[in-house]
């Protein structure tokens, strides 16, 4: 098995050094960026064939991993299919989480295999993905054949791998976005509220900790804590007015905070009077 990478960014380069220290054939890496390609030759060995032609790899390699940013893979797909006879042989997967490998046709008409790869992980830089990656989830799918490699690669690196149903990707990756990014957009309004008292978030690390390790140990529904879940309609009352000015915090918060309130409600935490003065407050209907 010989693999190529096109896209020498966070994700190409820190797989390929995964798959290199695993005893993986790595071949070829391109990219249309000389600095991309400088920082992909200080982790992956001088025996790597570094290119910024995309079809130098798909010629040399037979199993192909497409790892630009998302809106490029199409481009690159054209590419090839404008560039390449025959394609028998040969396996191409991409690294997108919200697409299916059928953004990689029409490769399939021409003899390849389809698949895609999502490590179910945040890539900040090079080196903390290589740090989390042996202890990470991935989500593959796509053809029979392609299922095959991709789970002989994620179980020779290390990788939990698990399959995934095409119509299911962007579904799953709303749920990354949920649980990942946004959270960092939840931290951000937290730290800009606490702006106005002088505090830094330092102090607050230690709380963001023990909720996550309550979410692993006994998930989000019961890790649940707060004024929603006490009833403490005056809280919830004093956060709203100290909010005023704040506009876009505050509707986070009712929006959350009435998820809060179904949760409470599934936990059957409070009696109908109380639910329904939160609902009021919060904006929602009595009946949600």
């Amino acid at each position: 098995m010989k693999i190529g990478i096109i896209g020498a960014g966070k994700v190409g380069v820190a797989i390929g050094f995964m798959m290199k220290r695993s005893g993986l054939a790595v071949y070829a890496i391109s990219d249309v960026l000389d600095a991309s390609l400088d920082t992909a030759g200080t982790y992956l060995t001088e025996d790597v064939l570094y290119t910024k032609d995309n079809l130098e790899v798909v010629r040399a390699c037979d199993v192909i991993a497409i790892t630009t940013q998302d809106r490029v893979i199409k481009d690159v797909v054209r590419e090839i299919d404008a560039g390449m006879g025959s394609l028998a042989g040969k396996m191409f997967f991409h690294t997108s989480g919200a697409d299916p490998s059928s953004i990689l046709r029409p490769l399939d008409e021409k003899g390849a295999l389809l698949g895609s790869l999502h490590p179910l992980q945040t890539f900040p830089d090079i080196d903390s993905a290589i740090a989390v990656l042996p202890d990470t989830y991935i989500f593959i799918e796509g053809d029979e054949g392609a299922l095959e490699k991709l789970t002989f690669i994620g179980e020779k690196i290390g990788y939990r791998v698990q399959m995934i149903g095409s119509d299911d990707k962007v579904l799953y990756h709303l749920s990354a976005v949920f649980v990942c990014n946004l959270l960092c957009a939840l931290y951000y309004a937290g730290e800009k509220i606490m702006d106005a008292i002088k505090i830094d978030l330092e102090p607050f690390l230690p709380i963001i900790r023990a909720t996550l390790k309550n979410i692993e140990k006994k998930g989000p529904l019961m890790s649940l804590t707060g004024p929603v879940i006490r009833g403490d309609l005056k809280t919830v009352e004093a956060h709203l007015k100290a909010m005023e000015g704040m506009e876009d915090y505050k509707e986070v918060y009712k929006v959350l905070s009435g998820i809060a309130l179904k949760m409470t409600r599934e936990r059957k935490m409070l009696d109908g009077e109380t639910i329904g003065k939160l609902q009021s407050v919060l904006g929602g209907k009595a009946d949600e």
